[in-house]
Protein backbone atom coordinates (compact mmCIF):
# COMPACT_ATOMS: atom_id res chain seq x y z
CA UNK A 1 0.00 0.00 0.00
CA UNK A 2 2.63 2.28 0.75
CA UNK A 3 4.89 1.22 -2.77
CA UNK A 4 1.58 2.28 -4.19
CA UNK A 5 0.95 5.55 -2.21
CA UNK A 6 4.10 6.32 -2.98
CA UNK A 7 3.59 6.09 -6.52
CA UNK A 8 0.52 7.90 -6.92
CA UNK A 9 2.72 10.64 -5.24
CA UNK A 10 5.41 10.72 -7.70
CA UNK A 11 2.87 10.26 -10.77
CA UNK A 12 0.87 13.35 -9.27
CA UNK A 13 4.74 15.24 -8.90
CA UNK A 14 5.32 14.80 -12.74
CA UNK A 15 2.06 15.64 -14.19
CA UNK A 16 2.36 18.66 -12.07
CA UNK A 17 5.63 19.49 -13.63
CA UNK A 18 4.54 18.55 -17.30
CA UNK A 19 0.90 20.26 -16.65
CA UNK A 20 2.52 24.04 -18.39
CA UNK A 21 3.66 22.31 -20.98
CA UNK A 22 0.37 20.48 -21.58
CA UNK A 23 -1.25 23.56 -21.67
CA UNK A 24 0.83 25.40 -23.87
CA UNK A 25 0.76 22.98 -26.19
CA UNK A 26 -3.28 22.82 -26.36
CA UNK A 27 -4.03 26.35 -25.78
CA UNK A 28 -4.54 27.69 -29.53
CA UNK A 29 -2.26 30.76 -30.55
CA UNK A 30 -4.05 33.78 -30.69
CA UNK A 31 -1.64 34.51 -33.85
CA UNK A 32 -2.04 30.81 -35.78
CA UNK A 33 -3.30 31.15 -39.49
CA UNK A 34 -3.62 35.22 -39.23
CA UNK A 35 -1.85 36.20 -42.03
CA UNK A 36 -3.18 34.69 -45.51
CA UNK A 37 -1.37 32.39 -47.91
CA UNK A 38 1.65 33.36 -50.52
CA UNK A 39 -0.35 34.47 -53.24
CA UNK A 40 2.72 33.58 -55.17
CA UNK A 41 2.82 36.69 -57.31
CA UNK A 42 3.37 40.01 -56.47
CA UNK A 43 2.25 42.52 -59.48
CA UNK A 44 3.34 45.89 -57.04
CA UNK A 45 7.02 44.82 -57.89
CA UNK A 46 5.63 44.68 -61.60
CA UNK A 47 5.09 48.13 -61.99
CA UNK A 48 7.63 51.10 -61.81
CA UNK A 49 7.19 53.70 -58.56
CA UNK A 50 6.45 57.46 -59.46
CA UNK A 51 6.69 60.60 -57.44
CA UNK A 52 3.18 62.40 -56.49
CA UNK A 53 3.76 65.26 -58.83
CA UNK A 54 4.17 62.90 -61.71
CA UNK A 55 1.17 61.31 -61.61
CA UNK A 56 -1.24 63.38 -59.66
CA UNK A 57 -1.84 67.15 -58.59
CA UNK A 58 -4.34 69.10 -55.58
CA UNK A 59 -7.89 68.52 -56.42
CA UNK A 60 -9.66 70.48 -53.24
CA UNK A 61 -8.67 71.37 -50.02
CA UNK A 62 -4.97 72.52 -51.11
CA UNK A 63 -4.33 73.88 -47.43
CA UNK A 64 -4.69 70.74 -45.89
CA UNK A 65 -2.04 68.66 -47.83
CA UNK A 66 1.47 68.67 -47.42
CA UNK A 67 3.71 66.69 -50.42
CA UNK A 68 6.87 65.68 -50.82
CA UNK A 69 8.79 64.44 -54.11
CA UNK A 70 7.46 61.05 -53.23
CA UNK A 71 4.24 61.18 -51.41
CA UNK A 72 1.83 63.03 -50.13
CA UNK A 73 0.17 63.94 -45.99
CA UNK A 74 -3.99 64.65 -46.51
CA UNK A 75 -5.94 65.80 -43.77
CA UNK A 76 -9.93 66.45 -41.88
CA UNK A 77 -10.08 69.30 -39.85
CA UNK A 78 -13.39 71.38 -38.85
CA UNK A 79 -12.37 73.47 -41.91
CA UNK A 80 -12.29 70.91 -44.45
CA UNK A 81 -10.77 67.65 -45.98
CA UNK A 82 -8.79 67.31 -48.39
CA UNK A 83 -8.17 65.40 -52.17
CA UNK A 84 -6.02 64.70 -55.30
CA UNK A 85 -6.55 63.93 -58.61
CA UNK A 86 -4.50 61.97 -61.13
CA UNK A 87 -3.36 63.98 -64.39
CA UNK A 88 -4.54 61.71 -66.97
CA UNK A 89 -7.44 59.66 -67.14
CA UNK A 90 -6.83 55.73 -67.88
CA UNK A 91 -9.43 52.99 -69.57
CA UNK A 92 -7.56 50.26 -68.00
CA UNK A 93 -4.87 49.71 -65.63
CA UNK A 94 -3.20 49.09 -62.14
CA UNK A 95 -3.21 51.38 -60.02
CA UNK A 96 -1.71 51.53 -56.75
CA UNK A 97 -0.65 53.29 -53.12
CA UNK A 98 0.67 52.48 -49.54
CA UNK A 99 -1.82 53.94 -46.97
CA UNK A 100 -0.87 54.83 -43.39
CA UNK A 101 -3.78 55.63 -41.46
CA UNK A 102 -4.28 57.59 -38.80
CA UNK A 103 -4.74 55.40 -34.86
CA UNK A 104 -7.52 56.00 -32.00
CA UNK A 105 -10.73 57.75 -32.86
CA UNK A 106 -11.68 58.29 -36.49
CA UNK A 107 -15.48 57.34 -36.57
CA UNK A 108 -17.11 59.15 -39.60
CA UNK A 109 -13.56 59.52 -41.03
CA UNK A 110 -13.22 58.12 -44.45
CA UNK A 111 -9.97 58.05 -46.34
CA UNK A 112 -9.93 56.52 -49.83
CA UNK A 113 -7.94 55.69 -52.88
CA UNK A 114 -10.44 54.91 -55.81
CA UNK A 115 -11.31 55.55 -59.67
CA UNK A 116 -13.85 57.78 -60.67
CA UNK A 117 -15.05 59.85 -64.11
CA UNK A 118 -17.45 61.70 -61.89
CA UNK A 119 -16.10 65.14 -63.39
CA UNK A 120 -17.05 64.11 -66.49
CA UNK A 121 -20.25 62.35 -66.39
CA UNK A 122 -21.62 64.44 -62.85
CA UNK A 123 -24.81 62.12 -62.05
CA UNK A 124 -24.20 59.45 -63.84
CA UNK A 125 -21.01 58.57 -63.42
CA UNK A 126 -18.81 55.18 -62.97
CA UNK A 127 -16.46 54.47 -59.22
CA UNK A 128 -14.70 51.47 -57.91
CA UNK A 129 -13.09 52.02 -54.25
CA UNK A 130 -10.65 51.04 -51.86
CA UNK A 131 -12.71 53.47 -48.64
CA UNK A 132 -11.38 53.17 -45.18
CA UNK A 133 -14.38 53.49 -42.74
CA UNK A 134 -12.90 55.45 -39.66
CA UNK A 135 -13.57 53.46 -36.00
CA UNK A 136 -14.21 53.90 -32.69
CA UNK A 137 -11.44 53.21 -29.52
CA UNK A 138 -10.38 49.40 -29.70
CA UNK A 139 -12.44 48.66 -33.37
CA UNK A 140 -10.34 47.61 -36.29
CA UNK A 141 -10.32 49.67 -39.31
CA UNK A 142 -13.09 48.34 -42.11
CA UNK A 143 -11.85 48.71 -45.21
CA UNK A 144 -15.17 49.01 -47.98
CA UNK A 145 -14.44 47.87 -51.59
CA UNK A 146 -17.21 49.43 -54.05
CA UNK A 147 -18.05 49.14 -57.93
CA UNK A 148 -20.93 50.95 -59.21
CA UNK A 149 -21.65 51.88 -62.46
CA UNK A 150 -23.65 54.54 -64.22
CA UNK A 151 -24.53 56.20 -60.78
CA UNK A 152 -24.60 59.26 -58.55
CA UNK A 153 -25.17 59.88 -54.72
CA UNK A 154 -28.54 60.75 -55.37
CA UNK A 155 -30.47 58.10 -54.41
CA UNK A 156 -30.17 56.18 -57.91
CA UNK A 157 -26.88 54.89 -56.65
CA UNK A 158 -26.36 50.55 -56.46
CA UNK A 159 -23.33 50.00 -54.26
CA UNK A 160 -21.58 46.81 -54.70
CA UNK A 161 -19.50 46.42 -51.48
CA UNK A 162 -17.99 43.86 -49.66
CA UNK A 163 -16.56 45.16 -46.85
CA UNK A 164 -13.00 43.43 -44.97
CA UNK A 165 -11.18 43.77 -41.76
CA UNK A 166 -7.18 43.38 -42.39
CA UNK A 167 -4.89 40.83 -40.67
CA UNK A 168 -2.88 43.42 -39.88
CA UNK A 169 -3.13 47.16 -37.91
CA UNK A 170 -2.88 49.74 -40.91
CA UNK A 171 -1.63 52.52 -38.59
CA UNK A 172 1.13 50.75 -37.42
CA UNK A 173 2.87 50.72 -40.92
CA UNK A 174 2.24 51.80 -44.66
CA UNK A 175 0.39 49.13 -46.84
CA UNK A 176 0.60 48.88 -50.46
CA UNK A 177 -3.60 48.69 -51.81
CA UNK A 178 -3.98 48.37 -55.27
CA UNK A 179 -7.02 48.39 -58.17
CA UNK A 180 -6.30 45.98 -61.40
CA UNK A 181 -9.29 47.01 -63.63
CA UNK A 182 -9.47 45.63 -67.16
CA UNK A 183 -12.07 45.29 -70.10
CA UNK A 184 -13.04 42.46 -67.78
CA UNK A 185 -12.66 42.50 -64.59
CA UNK A 186 -11.54 44.32 -61.33
CA UNK A 187 -9.30 42.95 -58.60
CA UNK A 188 -8.63 44.46 -55.31
CA UNK A 189 -5.50 43.88 -53.49
CA UNK A 190 -3.76 44.23 -50.36
CA UNK A 191 0.07 43.82 -49.98
CA UNK A 192 -0.54 41.90 -53.20
CA UNK A 193 -2.88 39.31 -51.62
CA UNK A 194 -6.38 39.77 -53.71
CA UNK A 195 -9.31 39.90 -51.77
CA UNK A 196 -11.89 40.60 -54.31
CA UNK A 197 -12.21 39.95 -58.09
CA UNK A 198 -15.56 41.30 -59.73
CA UNK A 199 -15.56 39.72 -63.17
CA UNK A 200 -17.78 41.69 -66.25
CA UNK A 201 -20.62 39.90 -66.55
CA UNK A 202 -22.73 42.41 -69.01
CA UNK A 203 -22.26 45.53 -70.17
CA UNK A 204 -24.96 46.72 -67.78
CA UNK A 205 -22.74 45.92 -64.55
CA UNK A 206 -19.54 47.01 -65.49
CA UNK A 207 -17.95 50.29 -65.38
CA UNK A 208 -15.92 50.90 -69.43
CA UNK A 209 -15.51 54.62 -69.65
CA UNK A 210 -12.16 56.31 -68.91
CA UNK A 211 -11.90 56.72 -65.39
CA UNK A 212 -9.30 58.99 -63.26
CA UNK A 213 -7.45 58.16 -60.02
CA UNK A 214 -8.49 59.95 -56.87
CA UNK A 215 -7.46 60.16 -52.96
CA UNK A 216 -9.43 61.55 -50.45
CA UNK A 217 -10.25 62.22 -46.70
CA UNK A 218 -13.56 63.33 -45.59
CA UNK A 219 -16.38 63.44 -43.10
CA UNK A 220 -18.76 61.02 -44.06
CA UNK A 221 -20.58 60.67 -40.07
CA UNK A 222 -23.83 60.08 -41.46
CA UNK A 223 -22.82 56.28 -42.56
CA UNK A 224 -19.34 55.58 -42.30
CA UNK A 225 -18.82 53.73 -39.10
CA UNK A 226 -21.47 52.15 -37.88
CA UNK A 227 -24.02 53.06 -40.41
CA UNK A 228 -23.58 56.58 -38.95
CA UNK A 229 -23.56 55.79 -35.07
CA UNK A 230 -20.63 57.25 -34.30
CA UNK A 231 -19.63 60.63 -36.22
CA UNK A 232 -16.66 62.80 -36.68
CA UNK A 233 -15.44 64.10 -33.16
CA UNK A 234 -13.49 67.17 -34.27
CA UNK A 235 -11.38 67.08 -30.49
CA UNK A 236 -9.49 64.80 -31.94
CA UNK A 237 -8.60 67.05 -35.23
CA UNK A 238 -6.77 66.46 -37.44
CA UNK A 239 -7.17 63.48 -38.60
CA UNK A 240 -4.58 62.17 -41.48
CA UNK A 241 -4.02 60.16 -44.18
CA UNK A 242 -0.56 59.43 -45.56
CA UNK A 243 -0.04 57.93 -49.25
CA UNK A 244 3.16 57.12 -50.99
CA UNK A 245 4.49 54.85 -53.43
CA UNK A 246 2.24 55.60 -56.33
CA UNK A 247 1.97 53.34 -58.86
CA UNK A 248 -0.51 53.96 -62.47
CA UNK A 249 0.49 51.79 -65.06
CA UNK A 250 -2.31 50.95 -67.96
CA UNK A 251 -3.73 52.28 -71.28
CA UNK A 252 -4.53 56.41 -70.96
CA UNK A 253 -7.80 57.32 -72.83
CA UNK A 254 -5.41 58.37 -75.48
CA UNK A 255 -3.61 55.60 -75.96
CA UNK A 256 -3.93 54.09 -79.22
CA UNK A 257 -6.89 51.05 -79.25
CA UNK A 258 -3.79 48.25 -79.64
CA UNK A 259 -2.82 49.42 -76.08
CA UNK A 260 -3.06 45.94 -74.18
CA UNK A 261 -4.40 45.86 -71.01
CA UNK A 262 -2.06 44.79 -68.10
CA UNK A 263 -2.28 42.31 -65.50
CA UNK A 264 -1.82 41.13 -62.30
CA UNK A 265 -1.12 37.33 -62.34
CA UNK A 266 1.40 35.11 -64.00
CA UNK A 267 -1.42 35.19 -67.19
CA UNK A 268 -1.01 38.03 -69.60
CA UNK A 269 -4.58 37.11 -70.26
CA UNK A 270 -5.19 38.13 -66.63
CA UNK A 271 -7.36 36.76 -63.95
CA UNK A 272 -5.74 35.26 -60.83
CA UNK A 273 -3.64 32.03 -60.97
CA UNK A 274 -4.55 29.06 -58.58
CA UNK A 275 -2.49 30.68 -55.92
CA UNK A 276 -3.62 33.88 -56.12
CA UNK A 277 -7.23 32.16 -56.01
CA UNK A 278 -6.56 30.21 -52.59
CA UNK A 279 -5.12 33.34 -50.90
CA UNK A 280 -8.43 34.85 -52.01
CA UNK A 281 -10.40 32.37 -50.88
CA UNK A 282 -8.61 32.32 -47.35
CA UNK A 283 -9.01 36.33 -47.19
CA UNK A 284 -12.74 35.87 -47.73
CA UNK A 285 -13.28 33.05 -45.38
CA UNK A 286 -11.24 34.85 -42.39
CA UNK A 287 -11.39 38.54 -43.11
CA UNK A 288 -14.73 39.11 -44.94
CA UNK A 289 -17.69 40.93 -43.12
CA UNK A 290 -20.10 42.07 -45.61
CA UNK A 291 -21.39 40.91 -48.77
CA UNK A 292 -23.75 42.79 -50.28
CA UNK A 293 -24.85 39.70 -52.64
CA UNK A 294 -25.53 37.62 -48.92
CA UNK A 295 -27.47 40.90 -47.98
CA UNK A 296 -31.25 39.58 -48.35
CA UNK A 297 -32.45 42.88 -47.28
CA UNK A 298 -31.03 44.37 -51.05
CA UNK A 299 -33.04 43.77 -54.06
CA UNK A 300 -30.77 41.71 -55.80
CA UNK A 301 -33.08 42.42 -58.70
CA UNK A 302 -30.78 45.30 -59.13
CA UNK A 303 -27.50 43.47 -58.80
CA UNK A 304 -28.08 40.61 -60.91
CA UNK A 305 -24.20 39.24 -61.14
CA UNK A 306 -25.16 37.96 -58.06
CA UNK A 307 -27.36 34.97 -59.13
CA UNK A 308 -25.81 34.45 -62.32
Amino acid sequence: MHKTLSSVRSFSFMALLFLPLVLILFVPSTNAGSWPPSPGYYPSSKFRSMSFYKGYRNLWGPGHQSTDNNGITIWLDRTSGSGFKSVKPFRSGYFGTSIKLQPGYTAGVITAFYLSNSEAHPGYHDEVDIEFLGTTFGKPYTLQTNVYIRGSGDGRIIGREMKFHLWFDPTNNFHHYAILWSPKEIIFFVDDVPIRRYPRKSVATFPLRPMWVYGSIWDASSWATEDGKYKVDYRYQPFIGKFNNFKASGCTAYAPRRCHPVSASPFRSGGLSRQQNKAMQWVQSHYLVYNYCKDYKRDHSLTPECWR
